[in-house]
């Protein structure tokens, strides 16, 4: 085989494993699960809050630790002193010592036993709280994965739609333009109806490859969410229910929501542990007691002793001592005065415990907001796809009539395509229309904290036709 070969058999093998065959909407979620670093680094960062707990628990536990020590020890001293003799006079007396390698061990146990320390007991309700928060935050993560997936699946498929619509008009104005030239040629027409054609299907393919454009941007989000692209992919049918909300109430959805959204509940959690993060600074003004209780073993050993006297005796010795200790207490810390630290730290988490408050009713606004909003979506999207799909209807038999009246000469070519650029309008509207209700759909559902895969597998039901997206490459 030629290097060109193997070049192409490898671009072949390149292409063949990015670029994915049919899928629907759960086949592509799965793979999303499978490839979005957002959702592993949610998960990642799950697993670290859940720690959290463990290292509290630890702080309340015994802590043993082990000590241990060796030194060689080489020294001389000289030491001088006045005493008085055997005439009575005073005399200095002179003697030296010198140490050569004596050994000294050391080693011991200590065990301490935390009896009274708010800081941490108030450290291990706080812990509670995080890993409260850190499930609450994995679980919105996997509802957004539901609904970042849904959307960027939807892009391509409302892209995709706008291109076939796109390469249809200028298909029919690429026919009309024809047209005008024959009868232009035979005098029927004037040039300006020439014109028009020809400016209208030069605007076409502009749209054309504004629409391409577009079908490339929206697959490269799908593929930055999955991992790879897809040919094509399964939509709506013709015969796609348009489900009201239930509870048909607006305010009942709230109130659903108010209790159940997890970017809410999180928030309220976060509150919680700023709270608890006061009375953990608090703690600092508090005494704290622990029950310490040691065991330490002391050896001197050596044979390199001497002592030199003032009459130049010298009296070798050796060394072999050894000293056992065990004590066990209650171990007191009392703080007075840490020049105003202590106090500065208990300012700084009210400050930050009001903040959280703050941050939690602004998430609980926000979140009304957006539910009413989803509600108001989901209901007006119902008489907005019902509405275009007459629309296009409209457009399609105004459309037919514009074209057989220019047949007969009571339309002109301008009136022709007017017609066609309405029903393209109306073509990518009422396919634009149909995702957005898909989309206020699964909103509504996440604003009330209660989106499933088994909502993602109710919308995947709906989809019981092929697209082909348009990917090429």
């Amino acid at each position: 085989m030629t290097l060109r070969a193997h070049i192409l058999a490898i671009l072949g093998l390149t292409l063949a494993t990015s670029i994915a065959g049919a899928a629907d909407l759960l086949e592509v979620y799965k793979r999303a699960q499978e490839n979005d670093p957002q959702i592993r680094e949610a998960e990642a960062n799950r697993l670290a809050s859940l720690e959290a707990k463990p290292q509290a628990r630890a702080a309340l536990l015994p802590t043993l630790t082990a000590t241990g020590q060796q030194d060689r020890i080489d020294s001389e001293s000289q030491n001088t002193r006045a005493d008085v003799g055997p005439d009575g006079n005073f005399l200095q007396v002179a003697s030296t010592t010198k140490v050569d390698g004596l050994n000294s061990r050391t080693y011991g146990f200590r065990l301490t036993q935390t009896i009274f320390r708010w800081d941490r007991w108030a450290g291990l309700a706080r812990a509670d709280k995080q890993v409260a928060q850190a499930e609450v935050d994995y679980k919105a993560a996997e509802q957004d994965l539901l609904s970042r997936t849904a959307q960027r699946y939807f892009d391509v498929l409302a892209a995709a739609d706008t291109l076939k619509a796109a390469q249809a008009s200028l298909e029919a104005f690429s026919r009309q333009l024809e047209q005008a030239d024959k009868r232009f040629e035979v005098g029927l027409i004037a040039i300006t109806d020439v014109q028009e054609a020809r400016a209208a299907r030069d605007q076409a393919s502009a749209s054309v490859i504004a629409a391409k454009r577009s079908v490339a941007s929206s697959q490269e989000f799908l593929r930055e969410l999955t991992g790879e692209a897809f040919r094509d992919l399964s939509e709506p049918g013709a015969d796609m229910p348009l489900k009201s909300p239930d509870p048909a109430s607006e305010d009942q959805w709230v109130r659903v929501a108010l209790e159940q959204n997890l970017s809410l509940i999180s928030a309220r959690l976060q509150t919680e542990i700023a709270k608890e993060d006061v009375r953990v600074a608090r703690a600092g003004h508090l005494p704290t007691v622990d029950l310490v209780a040691q065991r330490s073993r002391d050896r001197d050993d050596g044979e390199g002793v001497t002592i030199r006297g003032s009459t130049g005796t010298v009296i070798p010795l050796s060394s072999d001592a050894y000293s056992n200790t065990d004590s066990i207490g209650i171990q007191v810390s009392v703080p007075i005065f840490a020049g105003g630290a202590t106090q500065s730290q208990v300012r700084q988490r009210v400050y930050l415990h009001r903040a959280a408050r703050e941050r939690s009713e602004r998430t609980a606004r926000e979140t009304e907001r957006a539910t009413r909003d989803a509600y108001l979506g989901v209901i007006s999207e119902i008489s907005r796809v019902q509405a275009l799909r007459q629309a296009l209807e409209s457009s399609q038999t105004a459309l037919q009539a514009t074209e057989a009246g220019f047949e007969v000469g009571t339309r002109t070519t301008v009136d022709v395509l007017d017609a066609r650029r309405r029903l393209f309008d109306a073509q990518t509207n009422y396919a634009r229309s149909r995702y957005d209700y898909i989309i206020n759909v699964l909103n509504l559902k996440v604003a009330a904290g209660g989106l499933s895969e088994t909502d993602l597998a109710e919308v995947n039901s709906w989809l019981t036709q092929k697209s082909t997206t348009g990917l090429t490459r």
